[in-house]
Order: C-alpha cells, then structure tokens, then sequence
C-alpha cells in the first residue's frame, strides 16, 4: 500500500492499493483499511475483486467465515457469486443487483461460484465494501437483504451514468437499507463527459475502476485502481476524457474508534476479544450444507478469497 501526493486542490489523499494475486490468476486490491487511511465514512473495508477469467471445474471458494458489528455489501461489475449464510440466505448475486448483510451479533456466510457457471468457463469482476455499524445497532440480529437491479435508481445525462447502490446523492435514495448516513454509487462516465462529486456528505472518496478522471481545471490524472479521498466541502468536478467507471463512497464519519481484526468489527476490543474465541469454540451459528470454515488467523489479516 502505497500514497502519492497530489497538488490537485480539494484532494487530501491518493491511496494506491497493491495488486495482490490469491492463485489461478485471481487478484484483489484492498483500497482499505490501509496504513494510510482506516475509513471514509462508514467504509471500513474495500476490495475490487477480479477481474478473473476461471476455466471449467474452477471458480471462487470463499469457505464460511464470520463477521461482528458490520455490514457487508457485494455489488458485480461481471459474473456471479452464490452467498450462503447462517440465517439460512441462499442468494445468488448477478450484476447491477445488491447483496447487504447485516453481521450485527453475529453471522456466518460463504462465498462461492456456484455449480451451473463452474461447469463452464466463467468469469468474476467486483466490489465488496463492509459498513462499520453505529455503536445502537451494533449487536442488532443478524440479517440478509437483496435487491435485484431494477430496484436500484439509475440516473442518465450527458453521458454520465449514475446508479445509487445505496444512501443518498443526487437528488435520489437508494432503497437499500441503511444504518448512516452514507452514499455509494456506481458512476459510468462517456468520454469526455463530466461529473460533479457533491459536498453533501462530510467524507467522500472515489475509487477508479476502469479508465481516469481528472478534476476540472486542474493539472494531472487519477488512473485506474486509485482511490482519490477529497477534503470536506471541496466542489468538485471530475471528467473523464478517455471514459472512466468510478465508484464513489462516503458519509458521516463515527465519532467513536473502530477495531477490526480479521473480518470482526467494534467499537469495544473486548468484544472483539469475545468474537475470536467463539469462532475457536464454534459457537456461531453455522452456514446450513455447509461443512467447512475459514480457521481463526494467527494474524489479523482480513479473510482471503479462495
């Protein structure tokens, strides 16, 4: 994990994740947390997934692991992923549609490709960003959601291509519920065409996917894998001459600290503590037809994919 700096005026900070490959030709960048930057909003954790060609018989395998104190929400940019979890979810995930589980107290889940594309050759591109929970909701019951793509708001203009995965921006809320303030969308911009970051919410970021952008009337480019963290209320406009995909999130920050440890979340370390030695013990909940599981890390690596 690296940082540049940046002169662009209204930028804080440029993060500059590396390109770890898990095997088979499968690779994720981990935008956060970094050293460099814990949260934007509550964003605590962000990985682009892919994207990752599988020829026939292969496919992702994330066994059952757990998670404490957040929500996770997978959204695909290419391919399918079948979600498994200990509330009894069988939920397969295409593009454009929206997967939000609520780990609360606590829940297990897989992550696999399921057994019609792993028949075949298949493919996998993505994003999975996990939201810290304020500190009320924070033990609330474990639950899952799905949103199928035409329930998502979409804006169209002038090349600009906005879809609300979930909070607020733009004049639009996105049905997804929510436990924060917070906006993450799905933005699509046409060569040469523009798109205005509102100052709506306290900490923004966006994070290039495909292509760059560059901010208006000023000097250099933001490439492909880079997430571009703005200053509070700084207006700003980024265009994309070539074309870009943006995803672009933030929200209120928490007043409080946030821990995490592998995939556990809290505001307290002691229930951290608590987390880890009930996965030890197998006291979760487990993921029904599911008879494996991610062990306890000796260290706090967040989960890894295969």
């Amino acid at each position: 994990m690296t940082i540049r700096s940046s002169d662009v005026e209204g930028v804080e900070q440029i993060i500059l994740p590396p390109v770890r490959d898990l095997g088979d030709g499968f690779t994720v960048r981990r935008a956060l947390p970094s050293a460099h930057r814990r949260m934007v909003g509550p964003f605590i954790f962000f990985d682009q997934m892919g994207p990752a060609a599988f020829r026939g018989g292969e496919g992702l395998d994330v066994r059952p692991h757990p998670h404490i104190g957040l929500a996770t929400v997978t959204y695909l940019l290419d391919g399918e992923i079948l979600h498994r979890d200990s509330v009894g979810s069988v939920q397969p995930i295409r593009p454009g549609e929206v997967n939000w589980m609520t780990a609360g107290s606590g829940i297990v889940h897989s992550e696999r490709t399921g057994p019609e594309q792993r028949a075949a050759e298949s493919s996998l591109f993505g994003l999975q960003t996990w939201l810290a929970l304020p500190t009320h909701v924070e033990e609330a019951a474990p639950d899952f959601a799905h949103y199928k793509a035409q329930e998502i708001p979409v804006a169209e203009a002038d090349g600009t291509r906005l879809t609300l995965i979930a909070g607020t921006s733009d004049g639009m809320a996105s049905p997804v519920k929510t436990f924060s303030d917070l906006v993450y969308a799905d933005i699509q911009l046409a060569p040469g065409a523009r798109y205005q970051v509102k100052a709506e919410h306290i900490e923004r970021a966006i994070y290039v996917v495909e292509g760059s952008v560059a901010v208006v009337g000023q000097t250099g480019t933001f490439a492909t894998g880079e997430l571009v963290l703005f200053k509070p209320g700084a207006e700003i406009i980024v265009q994309a001459p070539q074309g870009a995909r943006l995803m672009l999130i933030g929200g209120e920050p928490f007043p409080e600290r946030r821990y995490i440890f592998w995939n556990f979340v809290s505001s307290r370390e002691e229930r951290i503590e608590q987390a880890k030695a009930d996965w030890k013990a197998q006291r979760f909940a487990p993921v029904p037809d599911e008879d494996e599981f991610i062990p306890l890390p000796e260290t706090p690596a967040p989960v890894r994919y295969p």
